[in-house]
């Protein structure tokens, strides 16, 4: 195993370990979760989607290893040219994209029939953008109106071209960058009245699109809400929810074992938003908690980069990656236990996937990257301030 991760496997080898854990993990709950589906809708092939996951699971492995050799300073060259791309991708996929679960979240590649979600594009660039324009401009980040036109702008715009069509995901990219401002010293009062400002918008719109009857996704959003406070049993969310308390309930301390589900034949996407429920009652309370403990590894280590890293620009890439990647596996696990409403979000490296799973992998190659590039001679364009002069500055 060693001489693997010398040759080939370079960088954090807990981060390693832990995506090769989540990976078998996945195969494990994909081919459990959806055999049953599988028999109904593919002629009695109950491998029908541990075959398609583990295609994805191979694809996603390879954009780990390919990602992970180039160094990590190419991204902020092309964090520019990655936000433009986005902007016209989610404007597009919002007019013209293909409607699943009622919302324009999918474009369709033709003649391929594949399908990829154009904000997975869009948090990953927005990210390294995010974290390029802080390292860059900790000389003047305390003079926030010098940040708006370069920073502000380009967070609200591309939240907003996500929100009309995936509320969750807006938020948490949205609470991700703001984050990361914060670590990036921006100074927390004019963070807070953006935000303020940025909730006032939402609400705005939420009102206009209600009362105009545009945006059909702002009655869903308020339904889901009143659903989920109301705990009325005969609505869909509210349905999801409790199939999904009864997996856990009966899944208890130690869980029924691998395969012995019976709330995937009841349970709404028990292979994608709901996968957590499936863990807990096939491996219980305990899998369940090994699972949050390995998301929480993941953000423990790319700190440990953070604290190691001699330049700014790897420290928040490294951190808004894991940070994003960690807030969505903690909403996917606060819808499954019915802590917050349902949202729709996968759990990243395990539910089933084609989109979420590779740009998911893309984010965890570039953290590989800055570990095994850390220590190195760098060479970097820009005024990017050292870490240790950043810090002198608080």
């Amino acid at each position: 195993m060693g001489v693997l991760f010398e040759r080939y496997l370079k960088g954090d080898r807990v981060i390693w370990l832990l995506v090769m854990f989540l990976f078998f993990a996945s195969l494990l709950l994909i081919y459990s979760s959806s055999s049953s589906l599988a028999f109904r809708y593919h002629d009695g092939n109950t491998s029908y989607f541990l075959i398609k996951q583990a295609a994805f699971l191979l694809m996603g492995f390879a954009i780990i290893w390919f990602v992970h050799l180039v160094h990590y300073n190419i991204w902020s060259g092309l964090s520019n040219l990655l936000l433009g791309l986005s902007i016209p991708l989610l404007g597009f996929t919002l007019l013209f994209g293909r409607n699943l679960n009622a919302a324009s979240r999918w474009l369709e590649i033709p003649g391929l029939g594949i399908t990829i979600q154009s904000s997975d594009f869009a948090k990953i660039a927005l990210v390294i953008y995010v974290a390029k324009v802080l390292s860059q401009r900790q000389k003047e980040i305390k003079d926030f109106n010098q940040l708006f036109i370069p920073l502000i702008l380009p967070i609200g715009l591309i939240c907003a071209l996500i929100l009309p069509a995936n509320f969750s995901t807006a938020a948490l990219l949205g609470l991700t960058c703001w984050l990361m401002m914060l670590v990036g010293r921006v100074n927390l009062k004019y963070l807070l009245g953006y935000s303020g400002l940025g909730l006032l918008l939402v609400g705005l719109f939420i009102v206009a699109a209600l009362h105009f009857n545009f945006g059909g996704r702002a009655q869903t959003w308020v339904n889901r809400i009143e659903n989920f406070v109301s705990n009325d049993e005969k609505n869909d969310g509210n349905y999801q929810l409790e199939q999904s308390k009864i997996a856990i309930a009966t899944g208890g301390i130690i869980g029924k074992g691998p395969g012995r589900s019976t709330q995937r034949n009841f349970l709404p996407h028990p292979y994608s938003d709901f996968i957590y429920a499936i863990i807990i009652e096939e491996y219980g309370v305990f899998g369940g908690v090994v699972i949050m403990i390995f998301y929480l590894i993941l953000l423990y280590r790319a700190g440990l980069l953070v604290k190691r890293a001699t330049r700014t620009f790897p420290a928040f890439l490294a951190f808004g990656l894991a940070l994003l990647l960690t807030l969505q596996a903690f909403v996917n696990m606060a819808v499954a236990t019915g802590v917050i409403p349902v949202t729709g979000q996968p759990l990243p490296l395990v539910s089933l996937g084609g989109s979420s799973l590779m740009f998911s992998s893309l984010a965890i190659g570039i953290i590989l990257s800055v570990s095994r590039h850390q220590g190195k001679k760098e060479l970097f364009e820009g005024e990017e301030v050292p870490v240790e002069e950043a810090k002198e500055k608080i």
